[in-house]
C-alpha cells in the first residue's frame, strides 16, 4: 500500500530518548529539515526529535509536537510560509523534551496547547530530574498544557476532523495519537519508530504490553488506507507509514516479551536476557546507546514480566 503519492523519507538523525540525550543531542549542528504534504493539507516536519505534524486549510491551523526551541523556530518560519494564521491549536503527544521543548518557540503564535491530563506533570517531574542531574547543562522552561482530557479529546479543524485518544501506558505514562478523521492520518507520537530501537520509558509509566494492545486498537479501528505518521524513523526510512508498519511495531514487542519470558522460564537473570545482539527479524534496527537498544528494551521486559 503506498500511504500517499510518492515515497517519505526520514532525513533527520536519530532522535533522542531521554532526558540526558535530549542535551547532548539537541546541541548538535544545525539539522537538515523537511516540511512534506502527505494529503488533504496535513503533513509531517523532521529535523531534531520528534516528528511534528501539522494541518494547515483556509479556517484552521493545528500543529503535533515541537521538538526543541532551534527547530520549533525552523518550523514556525516553514509554517507561516503555508499560512500567515497562528497556530489555532497545538498538540503535545507526551512530555518528552524532543517533543515539548519546543512549546515556548511556538507558544506566542499559538491560541491553545492540549495534551493529555498525565503530560504536564510528567514533564516538569522529568526536567526538574535533569535540572538536577546536570545542573550544569543548558535548561529550557517548559511550556505546558493549557488543556487536558483524560481519554478522548475531539475538535472540528476546518474541513477536518481532529481526535486525540489515550489508551493507556505505553512509551510514557501519557501517550496519545492524534487521528486526522476525513484525510486518515493517524500522528501516532513516539508509539510507532520506525527501524529505531524504542525508548520504553519505564520509570515515567510505560508497558510494553498495553503498548501492544494499543498498537492493535488503533490498527484495527482505523481505514486500510490509513497513514500513521511515526515519532521517529530510521534515516532511509519513511515517516509516514501504512498499516504492516505499524504492526511490525507490535511484533518487535512480541518478540521481546517471548525471549524475555523464555530466559526467565530458563532462570536467568536481566542482565544475562540482555546480553542477546541480534533480535531475530529486526536485526536492522538502529541503536542510540543507552536508552535506544535491544539490551534496554529486553531489561525493561525483564522488569515488567517479574515486577508484581
Amino acid at each position: 500500500m503506498s500511504v500517499s503519492r510518492r515515497e517519505f523519507i526520514a532525513v533527520s538523525s536519530v532522535a533522542v530518548a531521554s532526558m540526558t540525550l535530549d542535551v547532548v543531542w539537541s546541541q548538535t549542528a544545525p539539522p537538515t529539515t523537511r516540511f512534506e504534504t502527505i494529503r488533504r493539507n496535513i503533513g509531517y516536519f523532521t529535523a531534531r526529535g520528534g516528528t511534528i505534524g501539522w494541518l494547515v486549510n483556509k479556517d484552521a491551523v493545528l500543529v503535533v509536537d515541537s521538538q526543541y526551541p532551534d527547530t520549533a523556530a525552523l518550523f514556525l518560519a516553514a509554517l507561516e510560509q503555508k499560512s500567515p494564521r497562528g497556530i489555532d491549536l497545538l498538540f503535545n503527544t507526551h512530555h518528552h523534551a524532543d517533543h515539548t521543548a519546543g512549546n515556548g518557540t511556538l507558544k506566542p503564535k499559538t491560541k491553545k496547547i492540549v495534551a493529555q491530563t498525565k503530560v504536564p506533570d510528567l514533564q516538569k517531574q522529568a526536567a526538574a530530574q535533569q535540572a538536577q542531574s546536570q545542573p550544569n547543562a543548558p535548561q529550557t522552561t517548559q511550556v505546558v498544557a493549557d488543556a487536558t482530557f483524560d481519554k478522548v479529546w475531539s475538535a472540528d479543524a476546518g474541513d477536518e476532523k481532529v481526535t486525540a485518544r489515550h489508551y493507556g501506558p505505553g512509551h510514557t505514562g501519557g501517550d496519545a495519537i492524534v487521528h486526522f478523521e476525513r484525510a486518515h492520518i493517524v500522528h501516532m507520537g513516539d508509539l510507532l519508530w520506525n527501524e529505531i530501537h524504542p525508548f520504553t520509558d519505564r520509570p515515567f509509566g510505560a508497558s510494553i504490553q498495553n503498548w501492544i494492545k494499543t498498537i492493535e486498537t488503533v490498527s484495527k479501528a482505523m481505514p486500510a488506507d490509513t497513514a500513521y505518521i511515526a515519532g521517529h524513523a530510521r534515516p532511509g526510512q519513511p515517516v509516514a507509514v501504512d498499516r504492516a508498519a505499524l504492526l511490525r511495531q507490535r511484533d518487535y514487542f512480541d518478540a521481546i516479551l517471548s525471549y524475555a519470558r523464555k530466559g526467565i522460564a530458563e532462570g536467568k537473570s536481566k542482565d544475562e536476557i540482555a546480553k542477546l545482539e541480534n533480535l531475530s527479524g529486526f536485526e536492522m534496527y538502529q541503536s542510540a546507546p543507552p536508552r535506544l537498544t535491544l539490551a534496554a528494551n529486553l531489561g525493561v521486559a525483564y522488569e515488567e514480566l517479574t515486577t508484581k
